[in-house]
């Protein structure tokens, strides 16, 4: 498998970042030849050590490769539509513009999200780094932070496959970012998405003016670089995201600790008992209490309260600052079959499908679809600096190993930290701050654990078959 080649000790090297890596990512290559004559890469980046990939994950890797940004068949949009500028890429071999990619692009991006209406299938979108006065913060290493940490730790949270993709600048600017710059204008509302798009343009123009250079830029400034993704899911209202009253920051973060998962994860109680008590807090908030709805099994807060630690910790790491207001959802149905747990994806606002036993429930998954503010120095850590982990009582066992494998690994700069500091494209500084924040978050939560505050009982699949709430043996060293 392409995605195990580097899997071992053996493949990694000594290995220091330089000031700007750039697009010095390492993996398997795709290369494209674009209209201008250069030649551009999809990279499906190497597997982190220890992580595991579903055969899924490796098809939708090799899926983005295989896109040809410039091929006949191929549209591509710009997102005009929330804050930051992005690429919609689509197929369109079939629907009302088939195999015509001029006139879908003219007439089709002028509709922004309708356009995928139009369009046979929807490929990919194409994130790029944007942080400059004005604009939202993204940073496409981000997402590639996620992917694959996430994969690392076995998270039960979904998180999207990703892999970096350059471009042709001159290309990308006649046929997107000027229509992008044009259309957004006309978008009441949009203005950090308006000013990323004439950031863009004006780059593509002119890089020096973008800075760090490197942030967008390839080596030659020829091409701009970022990642190809996919992120469906159905955005949750205040039950998981807050209330969000109290304004951008620390505050709506803190107010995302209001809701009821979370309330139950800073709960000492045994699991069944705080997954009560949470519900009950959380229903106390009006808004909270209306869009939870009116039957909450516990089965679903097990679930979410396991997916809110994960979110939490990576968060932390990563130094994530835009989560809330940020998390989706995918309805699944789950029921016991042979006393094992069987799911399968529902339709969003569909009837139940027919091969589903009455007495499924429907739950809702969730998928950490938007990632690209994270990773970056500059961005401020809300995970952090609203104690979201010390307010943790309850974990999963495996995910505490493997995170206090990682920060072994990392101060010991062993094969993680090599693929880390090689593979992704990242700073020093970026690659030191997540040694830094994994310390600390290994830190806090093994002093809950030594101070008896850490049941590690976040097992929703045997809570679900047994409703078993007796918390796993853990030493606190994790060994």
């Amino acid at each position: 498998m392409i995605q195990n080649l580097c899997a071992t000790i053996a493949c990694f090297v000594a290995f220091t970042a330089p000031a700007f890596a750039s697009d010095a990512v390492k993996g398997a290559e795709t290369l494209f030849s674009s209209p201008n004559g250069l030649t551009e890469r999809c990279v499906r980046i190497i597997s982190i050590p220890g992580g595991e990939y579903s055969k899924h994950d490796l098809t939708d890797e090799a899926a983005y490769c295989d896109i040809d940004l410039h091929a006949p068949t191929v549209a591509l949009c710009p997102k005009t539509w929330s804050t930051s500028p992005g690429t919609m890429i689509y197929d369109v071999r079939n629907g009302p513009y088939a195999n015509n990619r001029s006139e879908f692009e003219r007439n089709a991006c002028k509709e922004g999200k309708s356009a995928s209406a139009l369009a046979g299938d929807t490929l990919a979108k194409f994130k790029i780094t944007m942080n400059q006065s004005g604009t939202s913060g993204t940073f496409s290493a981000s997402p590639l932070l996620y992917y694959h940490f996430s994969r690392y730790f076995g998270t039960t949270v979904k998180v999207p496959v990703a892999v970096w993709r350059s471009t042709d600048a001159k290309t990308h600017a006649s046929e997107v970012a000027q229509p992008g710059l044009a259309l957004s204008g006309h978008n009441h509302g949009a203005r950090m998405n308006h000013e990323g798009w004439r950031y863009v343009v004006e780059a593509e123009q002119n890089p020096g003016i973008y800075k760090p250079t490197d942030d967008i830029f390839t080596a030659d400034r020829k091409q701009i670089y970022g990642v190809l993704l996919d992120s469906p899911g159905h955005r949750y209202g205040s039950e998981i995201n807050g209330t969000r009253k109290s304004g951008w920051g620390k505050g709506q973060n803190l107010d995302f600790q209001e809701t009821p998962a979370f309330l139950a994860l800073r709960d000492a109680s045994p699991l069944d008992q705080a997954i009560n008590a949470g519900l009950k807090r959380g229903r106390q908030n009006s808004q909270i209490n209306k869009d939870l709805g009116k039957d909450v099994s516990p089965q679903q807060m097990a679930f979410w309260m396991r997916e809110i630690s994960e979110i939490v910790l990576l968060d932390f790491i990563f130094s994530q600052q835009d989560r809330v207001g940020n998390i989706d959802f995918t309805p699944y149905y789950y029921w016991l079959e042979s006393d094992e747990l069987t799911h399968k994806r529902a339709k969003h606002h569909a009837p139940k499908d027919g091969d589903v036993p009455a007495g499924a429930q429907l739950l809702r998954r969730t998928n950490l679809s938007d990632n690209d503010a994270g990773g970056r120095v500059q961005y401020a850590n809300f995970a952090k600096s609203t104690q979201m982990l010390e307010k943790l009582r309850h974990f999963d066992a495996e995910v505490y190993r493997k995170l206090m494998a990682l920060d072994r690994d990392l101060q010991a700069q062993g094969p993680i930290w090599q693929w880390t500091a090689s593979s992704l494209g990242l700073t020093e500084s970026q690659i030191s701050q997540i040694v830094k924040n994994t310390k600390l978050a290994t830190d806090i939560l093994r002093s809950s654990c030594e101070n008896g505050n850490l049941r590690f009982d976040l097992n929703p699949k045997r809570f679900f078959e047994t409703r078993q709430v007796t918390a796993d043996n853990v030493t606190c060293d994790g060994a």
